[in-house]
Protein backbone atom coordinates (compact mmCIF):
# COMPACT_ATOMS: atom_id res chain seq x y z
CA UNK A 1 0.00 0.00 0.00
CA UNK A 2 3.29 2.24 0.83
CA UNK A 3 4.66 1.30 -2.14
CA UNK A 4 1.32 2.42 -4.34
CA UNK A 5 1.51 5.81 -2.88
CA UNK A 6 5.03 6.41 -2.90
CA UNK A 7 4.38 5.52 -7.00
CA UNK A 8 1.41 8.07 -7.10
CA UNK A 9 3.16 11.04 -5.30
CA UNK A 10 6.35 10.15 -7.82
CA UNK A 11 4.08 10.40 -10.85
CA UNK A 12 2.27 13.87 -9.61
CA UNK A 13 5.80 14.96 -8.93
CA UNK A 14 6.90 14.05 -12.43
CA UNK A 15 3.61 15.64 -13.80
CA UNK A 16 4.41 18.61 -12.50
CA UNK A 17 7.98 18.82 -13.34
CA UNK A 18 7.19 18.46 -16.92
CA UNK A 19 4.28 20.94 -16.26
CA UNK A 20 6.96 23.26 -15.28
CA UNK A 21 9.48 22.88 -17.81
CA UNK A 22 6.49 23.62 -20.79
CA UNK A 23 7.00 27.28 -21.20
CA UNK A 24 4.17 27.36 -23.40
CA UNK A 25 1.70 25.94 -21.22
CA UNK A 26 3.00 28.38 -18.49
CA UNK A 27 2.26 31.10 -20.41
CA UNK A 28 -0.94 29.89 -21.26
CA UNK A 29 -2.33 28.96 -17.71
CA UNK A 30 -0.90 32.25 -16.54
CA UNK A 31 -3.00 34.11 -19.41
CA UNK A 32 -6.11 32.56 -18.23
CA UNK A 33 -5.56 33.67 -14.70
CA UNK A 34 -5.33 36.85 -15.98
CA UNK A 35 -8.08 37.15 -17.96
CA UNK A 36 -10.16 35.72 -15.31
CA UNK A 37 -9.06 38.71 -12.77
CA UNK A 38 -9.98 40.84 -15.56
CA UNK A 39 -13.38 39.47 -15.66
CA UNK A 40 -13.98 39.71 -11.86
CA UNK A 41 -12.64 43.24 -11.68
CA UNK A 42 -15.05 44.26 -14.34
CA UNK A 43 -17.66 42.80 -12.86
CA UNK A 44 -17.40 45.07 -9.69
CA UNK A 45 -17.03 47.92 -11.87
CA UNK A 46 -20.52 47.05 -13.73
CA UNK A 47 -21.92 47.01 -10.21
CA UNK A 48 -20.27 50.08 -9.25
CA UNK A 49 -21.66 51.90 -12.70
CA UNK A 50 -25.27 53.65 -11.99
CA UNK A 51 -27.86 52.19 -13.90
CA UNK A 52 -30.79 53.07 -15.29
CA UNK A 53 -34.14 50.78 -14.79
CA UNK A 54 -37.42 50.52 -16.72
CA UNK A 55 -40.52 49.02 -15.02
CA UNK A 56 -44.17 48.90 -16.23
CA UNK A 57 -46.87 50.05 -12.84
CA UNK A 58 -50.55 50.63 -12.23
CA UNK A 59 -52.61 52.29 -10.41
CA UNK A 60 -56.14 50.33 -10.80
CA UNK A 61 -58.43 52.31 -12.79
CA UNK A 62 -57.91 55.98 -14.28
CA UNK A 63 -60.16 57.83 -11.46
CA UNK A 64 -58.50 56.39 -8.36
CA UNK A 65 -56.25 57.50 -5.84
CA UNK A 66 -54.20 54.82 -6.19
CA UNK A 67 -53.21 55.76 -10.29
CA UNK A 68 -52.59 58.92 -9.04
CA UNK A 69 -50.29 57.90 -6.76
CA UNK A 70 -48.38 55.84 -9.84
CA UNK A 71 -48.31 59.09 -11.51
CA UNK A 72 -46.64 61.06 -8.84
CA UNK A 73 -44.48 57.86 -8.22
CA UNK A 74 -43.69 57.88 -12.00
CA UNK A 75 -42.55 61.04 -11.81
CA UNK A 76 -40.49 61.81 -9.11
CA UNK A 77 -38.99 57.99 -10.00
CA UNK A 78 -37.65 59.72 -13.61
CA UNK A 79 -35.15 62.63 -11.56
CA UNK A 80 -33.86 58.84 -9.65
CA UNK A 81 -33.26 56.90 -12.99
CA UNK A 82 -36.07 54.75 -12.85
CA UNK A 83 -38.79 55.20 -15.64
CA UNK A 84 -42.19 54.18 -15.19
CA UNK A 85 -44.36 53.53 -17.38
CA UNK A 86 -48.24 53.68 -16.16
CA UNK A 87 -50.48 50.69 -17.62
CA UNK A 88 -54.16 51.29 -15.81
CA UNK A 89 -56.22 48.24 -14.91
CA UNK A 90 -59.85 47.67 -14.41
CA UNK A 91 -59.55 46.14 -11.09
CA UNK A 92 -57.35 44.37 -8.30
CA UNK A 93 -57.56 40.99 -10.02
CA UNK A 94 -56.68 42.14 -13.49
CA UNK A 95 -53.51 43.65 -12.04
CA UNK A 96 -52.68 40.43 -9.97
CA UNK A 97 -53.56 38.48 -13.32
CA UNK A 98 -50.91 40.59 -15.63
CA UNK A 99 -48.33 40.35 -12.40
CA UNK A 100 -48.26 36.75 -12.00
CA UNK A 101 -48.03 36.15 -16.14
CA UNK A 102 -45.23 39.06 -16.24
CA UNK A 103 -47.30 41.18 -18.75
CA UNK A 104 -46.63 43.97 -15.37
CA UNK A 105 -43.71 44.60 -13.32
CA UNK A 106 -45.14 46.26 -10.42
CA UNK A 107 -48.91 47.55 -9.24
CA UNK A 108 -50.75 49.21 -6.59
CA UNK A 109 -53.35 46.41 -5.16
CA UNK A 110 -55.37 46.56 -2.21
CA UNK A 111 -55.39 43.88 0.33
CA UNK A 112 -58.21 41.36 1.55
CA UNK A 113 -57.35 39.52 -1.79
CA UNK A 114 -56.43 35.56 -1.24
CA UNK A 115 -52.98 35.23 -2.84
CA UNK A 116 -53.47 31.68 -3.78
CA UNK A 117 -53.11 31.15 -7.23
CA UNK A 118 -50.65 33.96 -7.73
CA UNK A 119 -46.95 32.19 -7.16
CA UNK A 120 -44.86 34.53 -9.30
CA UNK A 121 -46.40 38.00 -7.23
CA UNK A 122 -44.18 39.16 -4.40
CA UNK A 123 -45.11 42.08 -1.96
CA UNK A 124 -42.41 45.13 -2.31
CA UNK A 125 -44.57 47.73 -0.08
CA UNK A 126 -47.55 47.42 2.63
CA UNK A 127 -49.13 51.09 2.53
CA UNK A 128 -51.35 53.01 4.76
CA UNK A 129 -54.89 51.63 4.81
CA UNK A 130 -56.99 52.82 1.94
CA UNK A 131 -60.97 53.69 3.75
CA UNK A 132 -64.31 51.43 2.35
CA UNK A 133 -66.66 54.36 1.98
CA UNK A 134 -69.97 53.33 1.69
CA UNK A 135 -72.24 55.94 0.29
CA UNK A 136 -76.09 56.01 0.91
CA UNK A 137 -78.90 58.27 0.25
CA UNK A 138 -82.60 58.01 0.90
CA UNK A 139 -83.81 56.17 3.66
CA UNK A 140 -80.71 53.79 4.52
CA UNK A 141 -79.04 55.13 7.38
CA UNK A 142 -77.57 52.45 9.16
CA UNK A 143 -75.78 49.25 7.76
CA UNK A 144 -79.20 46.99 8.19
CA UNK A 145 -81.23 49.61 5.95
CA UNK A 146 -79.12 48.09 3.27
CA UNK A 147 -81.77 45.30 2.80
CA UNK A 148 -83.64 45.32 -0.33
CA UNK A 149 -81.43 48.24 -2.18
CA UNK A 150 -79.32 48.08 -4.80
CA UNK A 151 -75.25 47.93 -3.87
CA UNK A 152 -72.64 49.05 -6.47
CA UNK A 153 -69.13 47.15 -5.65
CA UNK A 154 -67.09 47.79 -8.95
CA UNK A 155 -65.92 45.23 -11.24
CA UNK A 156 -67.81 41.71 -10.61
CA UNK A 157 -65.37 39.84 -8.12
CA UNK A 158 -63.08 42.84 -8.15
CA UNK A 159 -61.29 43.66 -5.03
CA UNK A 160 -63.92 45.83 -3.84
CA UNK A 161 -66.62 43.71 -4.37
CA UNK A 162 -64.73 41.08 -2.45
CA UNK A 163 -63.96 43.28 0.56
CA UNK A 164 -67.59 44.67 0.73
CA UNK A 165 -69.36 41.80 0.25
CA UNK A 166 -66.99 39.99 3.45
CA UNK A 167 -67.95 43.25 5.28
CA UNK A 168 -71.91 42.59 4.70
CA UNK A 169 -71.72 39.41 5.53
CA UNK A 170 -70.01 39.72 8.89
CA UNK A 171 -73.15 41.93 9.45
CA UNK A 172 -75.66 39.47 8.55
CA UNK A 173 -76.79 40.34 4.75
CA UNK A 174 -76.29 37.91 1.96
CA UNK A 175 -75.09 38.89 -1.37
CA UNK A 176 -78.15 37.90 -4.06
CA UNK A 177 -80.59 37.69 -1.21
CA UNK A 178 -80.59 40.68 0.76
CA UNK A 179 -79.71 43.36 -1.23
CA UNK A 180 -78.83 43.52 -5.54
CA UNK A 181 -75.12 43.85 -6.59
CA UNK A 182 -74.49 46.35 -9.36
CA UNK A 183 -70.96 46.67 -11.07
CA UNK A 184 -70.63 49.92 -12.56
CA UNK A 185 -67.46 51.39 -13.05
CA UNK A 186 -66.26 55.12 -11.65
CA UNK A 187 -66.97 56.66 -15.65
CA UNK A 188 -69.82 54.92 -15.70
CA UNK A 189 -71.19 56.53 -12.23
CA UNK A 190 -70.13 59.80 -13.00
CA UNK A 191 -71.82 59.89 -16.67
CA UNK A 192 -75.73 58.52 -15.09
CA UNK A 193 -78.50 60.41 -14.53
CA UNK A 194 -79.26 60.50 -10.42
CA UNK A 195 -82.31 58.40 -10.57
CA UNK A 196 -80.25 55.50 -11.92
CA UNK A 197 -78.02 55.43 -9.93
CA UNK A 198 -77.86 52.56 -7.06
CA UNK A 199 -79.27 52.76 -3.61
CA UNK A 200 -75.94 52.49 -1.83
CA UNK A 201 -72.59 53.05 -3.84
CA UNK A 202 -68.79 52.10 -2.59
CA UNK A 203 -65.89 53.26 -3.22
CA UNK A 204 -62.74 52.13 -1.64
CA UNK A 205 -59.90 54.85 -2.00
CA UNK A 206 -58.31 57.22 0.53
CA UNK A 207 -60.15 60.05 1.10
CA UNK A 208 -60.57 62.92 -0.19
CA UNK A 209 -62.14 60.92 -3.34
CA UNK A 210 -62.77 63.08 -6.31
CA UNK A 211 -65.36 60.04 -6.69
CA UNK A 212 -66.90 60.45 -3.91
CA UNK A 213 -66.31 64.64 -3.60
CA UNK A 214 -68.63 64.44 -7.25
CA UNK A 215 -71.34 61.85 -5.65
CA UNK A 216 -71.43 63.65 -2.27
CA UNK A 217 -71.62 67.02 -3.54
CA UNK A 218 -73.57 66.65 -6.97
CA UNK A 219 -76.17 63.54 -6.00
CA UNK A 220 -76.42 63.87 -2.33
CA UNK A 221 -75.09 61.21 -1.27
CA UNK A 222 -74.13 60.84 3.14
CA UNK A 223 -71.21 58.51 4.09
CA UNK A 224 -72.05 55.59 6.46
CA UNK A 225 -70.60 54.81 9.30
CA UNK A 226 -69.33 51.27 10.43
CA UNK A 227 -69.59 50.65 14.35
CA UNK A 228 -66.89 47.45 14.52
CA UNK A 229 -64.07 47.67 12.29
CA UNK A 230 -61.98 46.60 15.24
CA UNK A 231 -64.20 43.36 15.75
CA UNK A 232 -63.52 43.03 12.40
CA UNK A 233 -60.02 43.43 12.24
CA UNK A 234 -59.97 40.34 15.36
CA UNK A 235 -61.53 38.21 12.55
CA UNK A 236 -60.14 39.55 9.16
CA UNK A 237 -56.32 39.97 8.73
CA UNK A 238 -56.70 42.55 5.94
CA UNK A 239 -59.17 44.89 8.26
CA UNK A 240 -57.27 48.04 9.83
CA UNK A 241 -59.67 50.91 11.77
CA UNK A 242 -59.84 53.93 10.08
CA UNK A 243 -61.92 56.88 10.15
CA UNK A 244 -63.08 59.79 8.18
CA UNK A 245 -62.82 63.27 9.21
CA UNK A 246 -65.66 65.69 10.00
CA UNK A 247 -66.35 67.66 6.73
CA UNK A 248 -63.95 66.41 4.83
CA UNK A 249 -66.46 66.07 1.42
CA UNK A 250 -69.14 69.06 2.20
CA UNK A 251 -69.06 71.73 4.73
CA UNK A 252 -72.66 72.88 4.38
CA UNK A 253 -74.28 70.89 5.07
CA UNK A 254 -71.68 68.66 6.92
CA UNK A 255 -70.67 65.19 5.37
CA UNK A 256 -69.95 63.85 7.48
CA UNK A 257 -71.25 65.76 9.96
CA UNK A 258 -68.50 64.24 12.81
CA UNK A 259 -66.08 61.95 12.61
CA UNK A 260 -66.90 58.79 11.50
CA UNK A 261 -65.59 54.96 11.86
CA UNK A 262 -64.72 52.93 8.49
CA UNK A 263 -63.35 49.90 7.31
CA UNK A 264 -59.43 50.25 6.46
CA UNK A 265 -57.53 48.32 3.77
CA UNK A 266 -54.09 48.13 3.19
CA UNK A 267 -53.05 48.97 -0.23
CA UNK A 268 -49.78 46.51 -1.04
CA UNK A 269 -46.95 47.60 -3.94
CA UNK A 270 -46.66 44.24 -5.70
CA UNK A 271 -44.12 42.96 -8.21
CA UNK A 272 -43.67 39.95 -10.25
CA UNK A 273 -41.07 38.13 -8.60
CA UNK A 274 -38.42 38.06 -11.52
CA UNK A 275 -38.28 41.58 -11.24
CA UNK A 276 -34.98 43.17 -11.12
CA UNK A 277 -34.23 43.53 -6.88
CA UNK A 278 -31.88 46.19 -7.53
CA UNK A 279 -34.40 48.32 -9.73
CA UNK A 280 -37.21 47.77 -6.64
CA UNK A 281 -34.17 49.17 -4.38
CA UNK A 282 -33.67 51.93 -6.48
CA UNK A 283 -37.60 52.78 -6.84
CA UNK A 284 -38.46 52.39 -2.78
CA UNK A 285 -36.70 55.62 -1.27
CA UNK A 286 -38.34 57.43 -3.85
CA UNK A 287 -41.69 55.98 -2.72
CA UNK A 288 -40.57 56.93 0.75
CA UNK A 289 -39.64 60.24 -0.13
CA UNK A 290 -40.78 63.65 1.32
CA UNK A 291 -41.83 64.53 -2.40
CA UNK A 292 -44.51 61.70 -2.80
CA UNK A 293 -45.80 62.14 0.23
CA UNK A 294 -46.42 66.21 -0.32
CA UNK A 295 -47.41 65.39 -3.65
CA UNK A 296 -49.78 63.14 -2.47
CA UNK A 297 -51.05 64.74 -0.04
CA UNK A 298 -50.97 61.74 2.26
CA UNK A 299 -48.35 60.47 4.65
CA UNK A 300 -46.39 56.65 3.17
CA UNK A 301 -44.57 55.01 6.48
CA UNK A 302 -42.02 53.09 5.84
CA UNK A 303 -42.63 51.18 9.50
CA UNK A 304 -46.08 49.93 7.26
CA UNK A 305 -43.65 48.72 4.30
CA UNK A 306 -43.92 44.81 6.07
CA UNK A 307 -47.26 44.97 7.10
CA UNK A 308 -48.16 40.82 5.75
CA UNK A 309 -50.05 41.10 2.42
CA UNK A 310 -50.24 37.18 2.05
CA UNK A 311 -47.47 37.08 -0.80
CA UNK A 312 -44.32 36.41 0.03
CA UNK A 313 -41.28 39.63 0.64
CA UNK A 314 -39.59 40.71 -2.64
CA UNK A 315 -36.22 40.13 -3.04
CA UNK A 316 -35.92 43.73 -3.88
CA UNK A 317 -37.11 44.55 -0.59
CA UNK A 318 -34.86 42.58 1.01
CA UNK A 319 -32.42 44.66 -1.20
CA UNK A 320 -33.22 48.13 0.70
CA UNK A 321 -33.77 46.97 3.97
CA UNK A 322 -30.19 45.80 3.76
CA UNK A 323 -28.66 49.03 2.79
CA UNK A 324 -30.07 50.64 5.58
CA UNK A 325 -28.57 48.87 8.36
CA UNK A 326 -25.25 50.02 10.10
CA UNK A 327 -22.23 50.02 7.61
CA UNK A 328 -20.03 48.75 10.28
CA UNK A 329 -22.04 46.04 12.37
CA UNK A 330 -20.75 42.98 14.68
CA UNK A 331 -21.36 40.49 11.43
CA UNK A 332 -19.36 43.29 9.32
CA UNK A 333 -16.44 43.45 11.37
CA UNK A 334 -16.48 39.03 11.25
CA UNK A 335 -17.19 39.26 8.17
CA UNK A 336 -13.89 41.54 7.48
CA UNK A 337 -11.82 39.32 9.64
CA UNK A 338 -13.11 36.72 7.45
CA UNK A 339 -11.76 38.39 3.82
CA UNK A 340 -8.50 39.54 5.42
CA UNK A 341 -8.07 36.25 6.29
CA UNK A 342 -9.25 35.26 2.92
CA UNK A 343 -6.68 37.95 1.00
CA UNK A 344 -3.86 36.69 2.95
CA UNK A 345 -4.67 33.13 2.00
CA UNK A 346 -4.56 34.20 -1.49
CA UNK A 347 -1.26 36.39 -1.39
CA UNK A 348 0.88 33.31 -0.09
CA UNK A 349 -1.02 30.97 -2.85
CA UNK A 350 -0.11 33.64 -5.54
CA UNK A 351 3.36 33.61 -4.26
CA UNK A 352 3.74 29.78 -3.78
CA UNK A 353 1.98 29.91 -7.94
CA UNK A 354 4.41 32.48 -8.90
CA UNK A 355 7.36 30.53 -8.23
CA UNK A 356 6.06 27.63 -9.28
CA UNK A 357 5.14 29.46 -12.84
CA UNK A 358 8.74 30.54 -13.04
CA UNK A 359 10.98 28.50 -15.37
CA UNK A 360 13.16 26.00 -14.12
CA UNK A 361 16.51 27.30 -16.40
CA UNK A 362 15.84 31.03 -15.07
CA UNK A 363 16.26 29.44 -11.42
CA UNK A 364 19.18 27.76 -12.90
CA UNK A 365 20.47 30.95 -14.27
CA UNK A 366 20.28 32.79 -11.39
CA UNK A 367 21.98 29.64 -9.43
CA UNK A 368 24.79 30.12 -11.85
CA UNK A 369 25.13 33.59 -11.94
CA UNK A 370 25.98 33.08 -7.90
CA UNK A 371 28.21 30.58 -8.24
CA UNK A 372 30.79 32.72 -10.47
CA UNK A 373 30.19 35.53 -8.04
CA UNK A 374 31.45 33.25 -5.17
CA UNK A 375 34.17 31.79 -7.10
CA UNK A 376 35.45 35.25 -8.44
CA UNK A 377 35.61 36.30 -4.79
CA UNK A 378 37.37 33.12 -3.56
CA UNK A 379 39.92 33.46 -7.15
CA UNK A 380 43.29 35.30 -6.32
CA UNK A 381 43.48 38.89 -9.20
CA UNK A 382 47.26 38.41 -10.52
CA UNK A 383 48.02 41.36 -10.72
CA UNK A 384 47.42 41.93 -6.85
CA UNK A 385 49.59 38.62 -6.63
CA UNK A 386 52.54 40.41 -8.13
CA UNK A 387 52.16 43.56 -6.16
CA UNK A 388 51.87 41.49 -3.28
CA UNK A 389 55.23 39.27 -4.29
CA UNK A 390 57.81 42.91 -5.46
CA UNK A 391 56.73 44.34 -2.01
CA UNK A 392 57.87 41.30 0.01
CA UNK A 393 61.49 41.23 -1.82
CA UNK A 394 61.93 44.53 -1.02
Amino acid sequence: MADTSNEVEELLFKGLDWLRSKHHIRKGLALIVIILLLGLAGKFAYELYPRHYELTISGGGMLTKSHHLAKVLQEEASRRNVTLTIAPTAGSFQALNDLNDGTLDLAFVQGGIDAVGYENVRQVASIAPQLIQFLVRGEVKTIHDIRGKTVNLGEKNGGPSVVSNQILRFSGLVPEVDYAETNFSDEQLLSMKADKLPDVIVQVSYAPSATVDFLVQKRGYQLLEMSFPPSLAMRMGWVADAKILAYMYQISPPVPAKDIQVVGVNLNLLANKDVDSYAIAALLPVLYSPQIASRFNFPISEDKMLTPSGFPISDGTEVYIASKQPFITAQTLDQIKGIFGLVMSLLSIALVVFKWFKAPEDVGEASLKDDESENDSETPNPINTIATNISQLE
